[in-house]
Formats: structure tokens, C-alpha cells, sequence
């Protein structure tokens, strides 16, 4: 059958079409797009390369190879430090939601062969509560799903979409990306002090006992005194503390209060150790919350672990409640 006149001219532009396209697709540098997206979100070269953990010569590589292959400067410099362009703006802006997309999904894809199915990283900013209510209570957990395997961290950090992690347990810490949460406890803080010492005593006691100061949270005696209706005159200021677990034994060994969240002294009241003062007990304001992120490699898993926490965090509270 005799091809239409002008066939062969059509193909052959066709043909060169197709393969100028290919070749021009094997030339985007996609590991340089993604260092200039790290830099563009870190806003700092040095940052891009501890997040991606190369070499900062190396991101500086693919950031010149990116502006080479778009003909484009995407930073420069302004006194000691450095910008992005508007061009380097708007390229970051454009690019930066698909490649998130895309490296969500090859996560989620590739969860189907991790071998440590029965595993998963848990973050927190709240050092105290991991101690003292959340690991000590991992084993339950474990023996539950059947030996599962609970990495946990403590970062104080913004969590950034390159951070290796399958649930964050925060109560100061905001998250950007995709996660399901839920509202694992509201921050009831109490004043306790050691059974040996406190013990058939009223409220008054605070007045004459030294409350310690805890430093990571000086939100928490301020706020306490405002709900008692007493100021800092009234009461005897004791040793300063950086976290409130470093606080715990001195508690326990000493004539002194501490004022804490009612949660991360549950157990110790609950052994008998430590004794709530009567009348103590007044919101902070503050919510701690569970995410399990949806790039997880084992989001069942991490979304069981956070309905578990839930239920253990109210079992915790029950306690003090009644005693």
C-alpha cells in the first residue's frame, strides 16, 4: 500500500522529535534539583548538606550544575550570606510539592519489602514523659504486637521531610507534612513532693518547702502560682534543674517540691514514692499530641502505637486522680 505523499518527511521530523526529547530528558539533573530543593526549604547550603548527609562541596555542585542546565543563577550573595533569586524562588516553589510527592510515594511503596515490618521510629521533644511514662511502658506494647521493635529519639528540632522517623510525640513541635494525630493527653501539672515528707499535710506546705525550678519549662511555675492564686513571693525558691527528670530524684531524696505534669509523676505516685498535695492539680494549657506520618514505612503499626498511647496516657492520669 503506498504511504501518503509527505509520510516519510512526517516520520523523520517525528523520529527527531522523539529522540531531541529523550536526550533532552536524560540530561535533567534530578539529584541536582532536589540538593537545590533542600537548600531552597534549609535556607542555607551548609543545612541542604548535613539534611542530606553529603558533603556541603557537593551540594555546591549541584547547585552550579542546576544553574548551568537552566541558563540561570538560582542564589547569590547578599553581604556574608546568601539568597535565592526570584528565579531560584520561583523554581523552588514549582518543583518543590511534586518532588515531595513522588518521594512520599516511593516511602510508601517501598514499605511492602522492608524487612523490619514489625518496627518503627518514634520522635519526641518530651524527653520527661519518654523516661519516665513512655519507655518503661514499651514492653507492654511490644508483647501486644506480637515482639514489635519501638526505636525512640529525643529532638527538640523542627522535624524536617528528611528525617527518618514513623511517629512524633509533641507538645511544642509543629508538622508540615501529611499525618494523621490524635490528642494524646491535656497537661494537668500538679505539686508533689516525697511521701516521707509530705504526707498527712495540707496545701500550706508549699508555702514553706523550696519548689525547684526547672529551666527547659519556665512556663510551668508561673503558670501554677497564677491558677493557686499565689505569686513568687509566696513561695521558697528551690534548685534549678534543666529538665524535670533530673528534678525526680532530688524529689524523692530531699525536703523539697516539684511542680510537674501530673503524667510524668504518675508512676512514682503510683509506687507510692512520691505523694500529690492536696488541692495542687491545675491545667497548663498545653496539649501533647501523637502524629503517625504518612510517609511511615509501617503506618499500621505506627497508628496502633498511637491508639495505644492514648489509652495508656489515660490510664496514667486515672491514677493520680485518685489519690
Amino acid at each position: 500500500m503506498d504511504r501518503p505523499k509527505g509520510f516519510d518527511l512526517f516520520a523523520g521530523c517525528e523520529e527527531r522529535w522523539s529522540r531531541d526529547m529523550t536526550e533532552d530528558d536524560q540530561d535533567v539533573p534530578l539529584n541536582a534539583i532536589r540538593a537545590f530543593v533542600t537548600i531552597a526549604r534549609e535556607k542555607s547550603v551548609t543545612r541542604a548538606a548535613q539534611a542530606m548527609g553529603v558533603t556541603q562541596s557537593s551540594v555546591s555542585r549541584h547547585l552550579a550544575v542546576l544553574e548551568d542546565y537552566l541558563g540561570a543563577k538560582l542564589m547569590e550573595r547578599r553581604g556574608r550570606n546568601s539568597e535565592l533569586t526570584e528565579f531560584g524562588r520561583l523554581f523552588a516553589n514549582t518543583v518543590a510539592e511534586p518532588l515531595d510527592t513522588i518521594w512520599y510515594t516511593a516511602r510508601r511503596m517501598r514499605r511492602h519489602n522492608r524487612a523490619d515490618v514489625n518496627r518503627i521510629v518514634v520522635r519526641t521533644s518530651l524527653a520527661t514523659f519518654a523516661y519516665t511514662m513512655l519507655i518503661p511502658n514499651l514492653q507492654k506494647f511490644s508483647n501486644e504486637m506480637g515482639g514489635a521493635v519501638v526505636d525512640v529519639i529525643s529532638s527538640l528540632s523542627m522535624p524536617t521531610s528528611s528525617d527518618v522517623f514513623d511517629v512524633l510525640i509533641t507538645r511544642d513541635l509543629s508538622i508540615i507534612e501529611p499525618a494523621d494525630h490524635w490528642e494524646i493527653y491535656n497537661e494537668q501539672i500538679v505539686c508533689v513532693g516525697a511521701s516521707a515528707h509530705v504526707t498527712g499535710k495540707d496545701f500550706s506546705i508549699v508555702r514553706s518547702m523550696p519548689i525547684l525550678n526547672i529551666t527547659s519549662r519556665p512556663d510551668i511555675l508561673p503558670t501554677w502560682l497564677r491558677s493557686m492564686n499565689l505569686t513568687s513571693t509566696d513561695i521558697h525558691s528551690g534548685a534549678r534543674y534543666d529538665h524535670h527528670y533530673l528534678a525526680l530524684p532530688a524529689v524523692t531524696t530531699g525536703k523539697c517540691l516539684l511542680v510537674a505534669p501530673e503524667i510524668v509523676v504518675s508512676d512514682l505516685v503510683r509506687d507510692g514514692l512520691y505523694k500529690v498535695i492536696p488541692g495542687s492539680q491545675a491545667p497548663s494549657g498545653m496539649q501533647y499530641r501523637a502524629y503517625s506520618i504518612d510517609r511511615s514505612g509501617n503506618p499500621d503499626l505506627s497508628r496502633t502505637f498511637c491508639r495505644w498511647l492514648v489509652r495508656l496516657c489515660r490510664q496514667a492520669t486515672a491514677i493520680t486522680s485518685v489519690q
